[in-house]
């Protein structure tokens, strides 16, 4: 079974968007913060199965790009779909393993992003 890794700093949009994947993907993992996640993704055995890693732009911490840098030099391979704003530089992320969704983002969106970019 493949897993998802939510990072999101905010509860309830957390929430929401977990139970948005959950509607496709039954293992959907969520951390609050990019340190979390990278102890996560280098520590749990259940991350052997990770398939994308899904993350908003703006983050407390480690910054959203810095965190895609630093996930990559762990597990290059590793999809990661960015949400973020209208408005934010996309140019930030390098690689091509990176997808950005400039928001207003559906859930339709999302879900079909994330499958479309799983490992």
């Amino acid at each position: 079974m493949t897993t998802i890794l939510l990072v999101d700093d905010d509860p309830l949009q957390a929430s929401v968007r977990k139970s948005i994947l959950e509607k496709r993907f039954p293992d959907v993992r969520r951390v609050a913060d990019a340190a979390e996640a990278l102890c996560l993704v280098e520590e749990h055995p259940a991350m052997a199965n990770l398939g994308v890693v899904v993350s908003g732009h703006q983050m407390p911490g480690i910054g959203a790009p810095e965190f895609v840098s630093e996930l990559h030099t762990r597990r290059p391979s590793l999809p990661v779909l960015v949400l973020g704003e209208a408005d934010d530089d996309p140019s930030a992320y390098q690689g091509d393993r990176v997808y950005y969704l400039p928001k207003p983002v559906t859930p339709e969106d999302m879900l079909e992003t994330a499958s479309l970019v799983l490992v």
